[in-house]
């Protein structure tokens, strides 16, 4: 065999430990380009029969049919000795087969059956059972809808013996399952499967397709949470799967039924693009079916983002056009299998899945909607939006009695009352009766002036703002034609309030506001200066010149001009403007009067303001949990959103994070009810707070969400940070695969020259997970890409970490000359590195390490003297930045190089001084002891070097 050759069987070796997927078939592809050039039977043989289960699982099983006949052709035409290794195998690959052909109704049915009768052949001739054959032709019939051949097959299938050839112990009962599914067995269906998820399973395809199978009968028989569960764990296994779209529409229906719309509509959105690139036409037909039905659960308004595809633009679909264009399709490939087979099952599937529709009671299964949220009506806004609060309404004012005998200036005296006291719906409520009773006109002009002043009062939506600002118009003119100079000064401040908070006119309207104070100053009372200053304070908060602001409400009296209402009013303004202006312990002060004001004025919307800001700012986590514990009490419902993700954060501060989640699920639910779209964010927070609280499925699922919610915002920033969050749940789930993928997403979203340090940070990342999972050749090219993005970004130590850490994974996979070649470069950075006579620790640290590497490496290479060399002096600059346990494992390595260099006796002094200062148990330590033993061996004193082993425990 050639060293060429050997080389392409490496790189087999190579991609049969990459994942299923895309990148796995593009490295097959290339690697049997090579393989067919080099023209070795065996090679081309064995790289074919793996690339027929790559497509398999991979997602690509048309291709599969081409690998298998040519090496069922090769088999046959020429039996050689590894094409009878490889016999099982081929057998085991016509299931593949019969499965797939099934699936593609462009595939005559003749043929499948073709397929299953060279199959059963076979199986005779190699004294199988036939087991497995009696499955796939019960498979062949259930297809077409042929109950009583289903049937038939399927008791010889159940009373055939097992073989090695028969399907897996997950596999075969997750058919049996469906069957039983689809013939409404469910209990028996349950009962199949109960021993079966108890037991281990080990095929690619389980436990997550025997879940999804047991779906149904889970929520038939009433067992939700065992639904609940299945779902969740079946689904995240199978998410990044392009090979299970069959499956993903599975629970994109049971999400449906169950009530749970909106999920439905993220899974739909989630893998919508997959039907670009569907495994299958019957993947295919009937994603699409489950996709159509749950978006007509849905306001077919609502849109549905969908990605760029070679003949389409992204774009955002109305979910009802979305919805009809599903159908169509799922209605036409159903069609064209029903034309193939002769039947009209698959039409009739298709029609039943079409029709699927909540059924029963909601089945919470979300793990950021903790209840089934009301759909959003329009017009609705996210709450918290919107610049600095001009009045504080809600709380427990009493309510309004109005006399049947009042007159108009007493209502209007009224109604100025309940402004006053922030007290909008009573406002509201005196004037709606004001204007029953007077409204035909006749009214003085003062009174009239008075109820356009109010009338701008009333208004308080933010889409309400540009008639209030002409209502405040028309009462300035009038005031004016009455010469009541008091009144048209006073308007003039709310007039420039409204100009400033709408942003388009904030100088003018700032100058209003002061115009009208200094105005005031002269010719009003003490009530009107202390309010008239405090505008001037709004107006500069909308303009965000906070130091002016802040002047204004010093010039506001404590007691608020003799008005209560007004002095706590202008103390949450102060809070507002302190924290803007990031001093803290101030704010944390006016807080705390706020929330006096607040408690005794019963005013609960300022009251639950100023509690947040305490909380905010709060020196204790758990004082910021009992503030936001008063705001929740008290607050309308336009602040339980900041009052939830307050608390949320305040628990999370306080190690509390399992109890966090609460919050931030009840926060991100709101937001939903309100069509909110900040529940992108939430789903971040909340996502990390599972993860920091040990939760790592649900973690993974709402990051998920998150990272889809914020890439349709166009918040690619936040999204890739999520996506970081993402890539290390999934480490810690043991998904190694998913974290690649997405530190890979990652690095190539970070491809600006600003972005270079932090795409170097994610490529050594993903470096480090290959590494941990012995994938070393992988990593070693990741820690290569790595140093050079350090490199360009002008990181010198990291690039000297990444490129020591490029040369232990080129070691460990077995590439010496790349590894020596990496140490080559290492070493030209350390030079360059070293010659700084004023090194930070965390240089001496790295080039400490970097020559151990070297070393290490060196010595692989057979060359012990020079890597010794390398380590002169490394233990005792190590001692010196207190690295202590890095000290001793060189002093380690030092002791195995002397013992290599026949040098027992500088070994053995070495090796008792480094033991002394080890921990006894350590590795470390018994690393040194069983080298110290060796080298009294050396030295001729066994006895000597068996009490070390003994003392050490190295014989056990």
């Amino acid at each position: 065999m050639s060293t060429s050759d050997d080389d392409l069987w490496r790189v087999l070796r190579e991609v049969s430990n990459m994942p299923y997927g895309a990148g796995q078939i593009a490295a097959l592809e290339q690697l049997l380009r090579r393989v067919d050039a080099a023209d070795d039977r065996e090679l081309s043989f064995v790289t074919r029969m793996q690339g027929t289960t790559f497509y398999i699982y991979g997602g690509e099983p048309a291709k599969s049919f081409v690998t298998f006949s040519w090496c069922l052709a090769e088999f046959d035409r020429d039996p050689q000795p590894y094409h009878a290794r490889a016999a099982r195998q081929l057998l085991w690959h016509f299931k593949y087969m019969v499965n797939g052909l099934l699936k593609f109704p462009e595939v005559p049915l003749d043929r499948t059956r073709a397929v299953l009768d060279d199959m059963e052949r076979r199986y005779r001739a190699g004294g199988h059972s036939l087991q497995t054959v009696h499955k796939h032709r019960f498979m062949v019939a259930d297809h077409v809808g042929d109950a009583e051949a289903a049937a038939h097959w399927y008791r010889l299938w159940q009373t055939t013996p097992r073989d090695d050839l028969s399907d897996c112990a997950g596999c075969d009962p997750t058919t049996q399952v469906r069957y039983f599914a689809d013939t409404g067995r469910h209990d028996e269906a349950v009962a199949l499967a109960e021993p079966v998820l108890a037991g281990r399973l080990n095929c690619p395809e389980q436990p997550q397709s025997i879940m999804t199978t047991l779906l149904v009968p889970y929520l038939r028989t009433g067992r939700h949470d065992e639904a609940r569960n299945a779902h969740r764990e079946a689904y995240r296994r199978m998410r990044g799967n392009l090979a299970d779209l069959w499956e993903i529409g599975d629970h994109v229906e049971f999400r449906t039924v169950t009530g749970n719309e909106a999920g439905a509509l993220e899974l739909v959105e989630r893998h919508l693009d997959w039907l670009d690139r569907a495994p299958s036409p019957a993947a295919a037909m009937h994603f699409a079916a489950a996709a159509s039905a749950a978006l007509r659960q849905v306001d077919g308004a609502l849109t549905v983002y969908r990605r760029a595809a070679a003949d389409r633009p992204a774009a955002d679909v109305p979910a009802a056009r979305l919805a009809d264009e599903l159908a169509e399709a799922a209605t036409a490939l159903a069609a064209r299998f029903d034309a193939r087979n002769g039947t009209t099952h698959q039409s009739e599937l298709v029609a039943h899945r079409l029709a699927t529709r909540p059924t029963g009671e909601h089945l919470p299964l979300s793990a950021s909607l903790r209840r089934r949220p009301v759909r959003p009506t329009a017009g609705t806004t996210a709450p918290g939006g919107g610049g600095p609060a001009v009045g504080a309404g809600g709380g427990a004012v009493p309510p309004v009695e109005i006399p049947a005998d009042t007159g108009p200036d007493q209502l209007l005296d009224l109604a100025e009352e309940r402004w006053r006291r922030h007290d909008q719906d009573g406002l509201r409520t005196v004037l709606a009766a004001y204007d029953d009773r007077f409204a035909g006109g006749g009214m003085p002009p003062a009174t009239a002036a008075r109820r356009l002043e109010l009338r701008a009062a009333e208004l308080g939506d933010d889409a309400e703002l540009p008639v209030a600002i002409e209502a405040n118009r028309a009462a300035l003119a009038a005031y004016r034609d009455l010469g009541d100079e008091v009144r048209a000064q006073v308007v003039t401040g709310r007039l420039g309030v409204l100009l400033a908070v709408t942003g388009e006119d904030a100088g003018e309207g700032l100058t209003l506001a002061s115009t009208a104070a200094e105005a005031l100053d002269w010719i009003g009372d003490d009530r009107l200066r202390a309010a008239a200053h405090d505008r001037v304070a709004l107006a500069s908060m909308c303009a965000q010149r906070w130091t002016e602001a802040l002047a204004a409400l010093d010039r506001v009296p404590a007691d608020g001009g003799g008005d209560p209402y007004l002095a706590a009013r202008v103390a949450l303004h102060r809070v507002q403007v302190l924290d803007a202006l990031e001093q803290v312990p101030e704010c944390r002060e006016a807080a705390e009067v706020a929330r006096r004001h607040g408690r005794e004025l019963g005013l609960g919307e300022l009251l639950a303001a100023a509690c947040l800001a305490s909380a905010r700012t709060a020196d204790d986590p758990a004082d910021a949990v009992i503030a936001c514990d008063e705001a929740l009490a008290v607050a309308p419902p336009g602040m339980l959103v900041p009052a939830r993700v307050t608390r949320a954060r305040a628990l999370m501060a306080a190690g509390r994070a399992g109890e966090a989640v609460d919050d931030f699920a009840e926060a991100v639910t709101l937001c939903v009810e309100r069509g909110a779209e900040g529940d992108a964010f939430l789903r971040w927070e909340l996502a990390n707070a599972y993860r920091v609280a040990g939760r790592l499925g649900e973690a993974a699922e709402v990051a998920e969400e998150a990272v889809l919610g914020l890439d349709r915002l166009g918040a690619q920033a936040e999204a890739d940070r999520c996506r970081h969050l993402l890539a290390e749940v999934y480490r810690g789930l043991g998904e190694i695969d998913p974290a690649l993928a997405l530190l890979a997403q990652l690095a190539e979203n970070l491809d600006g020259p600003d972005n270079l340090p932090h795409r170097a940070q994610v490529l050594e990342e993903a470096g480090s997970v290959l590494y941990d999972a012995d994938r070393d050749a992988q990593a070693a090219q990741r820690f290569a890409e790595a140093a050079q993005a350090y490199r360009l970004a002008g990181h010198r130590v990291d690039e000297l970490r990444a490129r020591r850490r490029e040369a232990y994974a080129r070691l460990w996979a077995g590439e010496g000359p790349a590894a020596v070649r990496a140490v080559e470069t290492v070493d030209a950075l350390a030079a360059i590195l070293a010659a700084d006579p004023d090194q930070e620790p965390v240089v001496t640290y790295e080039l400490a390490l970097a020559a151990e590497a070297g070393a290490r490496v060196l010595a692989d290479a057979d060359r012990p003297d020079e890597a010794l060399e390398r380590l002169t002096g490394v233990p005792d600059r190590l001692r010196s930045i207190e690295a202590f346990g890095e000290a001793a494992q060189v002093d380690v390595l030092t002791g195995d190089l002397l013992l290599r260099l026949d040098r027992p006796a500088d070994a053995e002094h070495l090796l008792r001084r480094v033991l002394g200062g080890l921990p006894t148990g350590s590795r470390p330590a018994q690393q040194a002891a069983w080298l110290l033993a060796g080298a009294l061996d050396g030295l001729g004193r066994s006895d000597e070097a068996s009490a070390v082993r003994e003392e050490h425990d190295l014989d056990g």
